[in-house]
């Protein structure tokens, strides 16, 4: 049997409301909810909280809410939790603030028109509190959601850069939420607040549940602090304030996750900084970052592009050019054979269009840098003009190279290593520039001849060369031998990568 309204034991409840098929009447009626939800303290008010949030998770882009007193409602509920702790501690009202800050950021994450009527409604101050960690760090995850949201937007952006200490806590809880979280909450198994439990696994699953969930909150936590000072960063402004060493040292190691594969996190604010000339500054006198960025570059991470176009940008200042050069450009030639990467076309061009402008503008390169860039040059030059010449050449050269590495892998088959990486790299000498398989079998057969030598960085750059010549670049092969020789290119480059760490 239905409940009819006048049975609900909460009269005037957002449920009810909801259920008036007068336009203007429920207009009015969620007006006077909105109005009064704030200075009721009946049970139960969790309820119609809960409702909303759901409707605002399902549909953010709704604007039946915006202009009836929604947001104000929101703000007077958290202010409301913040001043009132005895009313916080009642029923379940301890959930109302989480839920009406994850409300304001659910409803101004998509809509400009949106997150102004929030700002108009004063959410920005007791968003700001909760920021602060008057609550706890569950709070503080939405808070940060919903200023990121809000400073997302140029018309919004200053009310929210008005609070000075806004970008502070940003940095400082993009630093230290990984700590917060565990020190509040996972190493406690038998002390977790039980609504934090219930937000985290919404009564599903036990302590198990509740901590891989709570990682993954952690991590979004420091995700979404990211990206609120990402939208100081694109003013240069705050940037003195942003690249501190101990926040721009450590960007290259915060990543999203697999739940937060989405956010380009540390090194999407990285590369906002590197768009300044004054922020390439900060980030060449930071030991380990460059270093960092260089081995980002050479990833199959998805955001792998964003550490290669923070080098070239540092290749083509003047005034850091010289300081990163020895160590950025060698990373730059192992990718100049890359012909697309996601959106981003010709970007093996670009790269090798930087390298040779460097040399030509830039006197402190290194003789051994120097030399490969030379050789980078002259492998483009062969390429060029290979197209003049007669497909019986190019079979004869590609005959010849053939011959050579089957030699290299009768040495490798007999153990010796360091013969058979001599005979690949003849091969590779002879072998056409525009026979891009062939050349893609022969750096990975030298990459693994390095990695048995305990050579890494020399195993590190065969193997990205090969992967840029493979096609799909940073991406699944569809048939079976090329995606055979591109995962074992891929174990073998992580392999590398391992031996560089612990040596």
């Amino acid at each position: 049997m239905e409940i009819s309204p006048s049975d609900c034991p909460f009269p005037g409840c957002l449920f009810c409301v909801m259920k008036e098929e007068n336009p203007s009447k429920r207009r009015s009626n969620i007006m006077k909810f909105f109005k009064d939800l704030p200075m009721q303290n009946e049970d139960g008010q969790v309820l119609p909280i809960s409702g909303l949030w759901n409707t605002a998770m399902a549909h953010p882009n709704d604007p039946e809410f915006i202009n009836l007193g929604m947001f104000e409602c929101m703000a007077a509920l958290i202010w409301k939790g913040l001043k009132n702790r005895r009313w916080l501690s009642r029923d379940q009202n301890i959930y109302i603030p989480y839920y009406a800050a994850h409300i304001i950021g659910s409803y101004t994450m998509n809509l400009e028109e949106f997150a102004i009527a929030a700002v108009n409604a004063a959410v920005i101050p007791p968003l700001v509190e909760l920021l602060r960690g008057r609550l706890t760090w569950v709070e503080q995850r939405v808070a940060v959601r919903a200023l990121g949201h809000l400073a997302t937007y140029a018309s919004t952006f200053p009310a929210v850069a008005r609070h000075d200490e806004v970008l502070e806590l940003s940095i400082q809880l993009s630093l230290s939420s990984l700590e917060i979280v565990y020190s509040h909450f996972y190493k406690s198994v038998d002390r977790r607040p039980r609504y934090h439990c219930d937000l985290l696994t919404r009564g599903m699953g036990g302590a198990e549940m509740e901590s891989r969930k709570a990682e993954e909150w952690a991590s979004q936590l420091q995700c979404w602090s990211l990206q609120l000072i990402n939208c100081y960063a694109f003013k240069p402004e705050f940037l003195v304030d942003i690249c501190k060493p101990e926040l721009v040292g450590k960007l290259p190691w915060m990543w999203g996750g697999l739940v937060n594969e989405n956010s380009p996190a540390g090194i999407g604010l990285l590369r906002t900084i590197c768009h300044h000339k004054i922020g390439q500054g900060y980030v060449v006198s930071c030991p380990g970052v460059l270093e960092a960025l260089c081995d980002i570059a050479r990833s199959s991470d998805d955001w792998q592009y964003m550490a290669i176009e923070c080098l070239l940008w540092l290749l083509k200042n003047p005034s850091t050019c010289h300081k990163v050069v020895d160590i950025a450009a060698p990373a730059l030639i192992d990718l100049a054979d890359i012909t697309k990467l996601g959106d981003h076309v010709r970007l093996g061009d670009f790269i090798v269009e930087v390298l040779e402008e460097c040399m030509q503008t830039c006197h402190s390169i290194s003789s051994h840098v120097k030399e490969q860039m030379e050789e980078l040059l002259i492998s483009k030059q062969r390429f060029k003009w290979e197209k003049s010449m007669s497909k019986e050449d190019l079979q004869i050269k590609q005959a010849a190279a053939l011959v050579v590495k089957l030699e290299g892998n009768s040495l490798f088959s007999t153990g010796k290593i360091a013969e058979a990486a001599a005979k690949y790299s003849e091969a590779l000498a002879l072998c056409p520039v525009r026979s891009k398989r062939e050349r893609v079998v022969l750096n990975s057969n030298r990459s693994q001849c390095y990695l048995l030598l305990q050579q890494p960085r020399a195993a590190i750059s065969d193997a990205t060369r090969a992967l840029c010549l493979h096609r799909p670049f940073n991406g699944h092969a569809k048939s079976c031998g090329g995606g055979h020789r591109r995962t074992t290119c891929l174990a073998w480059l992580k392999r590398a990568c391992w031996m560089q760490f612990c040596s």
